[in-house]
């Protein structure tokens, strides 16, 4: 059943991208990109992330949304989750609050309709060959389009890892976040444990998203610096959230459990002590 269910998913996804990619492309003329976003290009997303949900079995469940900025907050923001299938893509587009600027290489554009109307969208497409220019590209118009009221959505390692598996955490959200001032909200994803990068299957199940703090670059921080307090909580938080995914020694401690298993010792400790001071009456007596 899991082939077939996920075969009818990608199924609804392919039939329905055409026309909703070609109202975005056909309305560029008279609608808004904001407004194309919001009705078009926001609800196919949406059906998308619940396609996977109520016929492949894909369920998500998300933590930390209070440390997103509240709606009126202007402050400028850039996204960075961790990336391990494409589920995430469609899913913080189709959830956030606000507008997401993806950063994405300039190939996707070339995808029949998925990529015609990502280029109608106002997002920041870069040549991976042209360093220097992506850079500015990325700095010069991740300011402004975050001053329109866009977030910023970057994924630091650059390409999609393997369940439990850890990239390497390019600086280039670090390097925006300082030159414009923006926050960086970082994300842990376990999205492989339902839909493995370059899979076509969904294994149901709950893919768990946890959202942190906000996290400020500090007066006189390097982009590296930076990056490594995102990274460490990223990876801090995956191996929290799906710890199974990970060797034992790597994981973090659940302060649950450990309060569970001290209070097991004091218990047997405290029974034994009773038990030994029973004892002692019985042999008074």
């Amino acid at each position: 059943m899991g082939p077939l269910r996920s075969t009818v998913v990608f199924l609804w996804m392919a039939i329905t991208v055409i026309p909703a990619s070609s109202l975005i492309i056909l309305l560029s003329p008279v609608m808004g990109p904001e407004a194309r976003w919001w009705y078009i290009a926001r609800p196919w997303l949406r059906g998308a992330v619940e396609a996977a949900r109520l016929i492949g079995g894909v369920e998500y469940h998300v933590e930390g949304e209070a440390f997103l900025p509240e709606p009126g907050d202007n402050q400028r923001i850039i996204l960075c989750p961790k990336h391990q299938s494409t589920w995430e893509t469609f899913f913080f587009a189709s959830s956030m609050p606000r507008p997401l600027a993806y950063v994405f290489k300039r190939e996707l554009l070339f995808i029949p309709f998925f990529g015609w109307a990502m280029a109608c969208l106002n997002m920041i497409h870069i040549d991976r060959s042209a360093r220097g220019d992506a850079w500015n590209k990325v700095a010069s118009m991740g300011e402004t389009l975050m001053d329109a009221g866009k977030w910023v959505i970057m994924f630091p390692e650059g390409t999609r890892s393997e369940r439990g598996g850890q990239g390497v955490y390019k600086t280039g959200a670090a390097r925006l976040a300082i030159a414009s001032g923006a926050s960086i909200v970082p994300i842990a994803v376990a999205s492989a444990r339902c839909w493995p990068r370059k899979s076509f299957t969904f294994i149901p199940g709950r893919i768990a998203v946890s959202i942190g703090r906000p996290i400020t670059p500090a007066v006189g921080e390097s982009a590296a610096e930076l990056m490594e307090k995102v990274e460490e909580w990223i990876e801090a938080e995956m191996r929290r959230i799906d710890a199974e995914a990970y060797p034992a020694a790597e994981r973090r401690p659940d302060p649950l459990a450990e309060e569970a298993a001290l209070q097991a010792v004091l218990e047997a400790q405290a029974a034994a002590a009773r038990a030994a001071g029973g004892g002692g009456a019985e042999e008074h007596k």
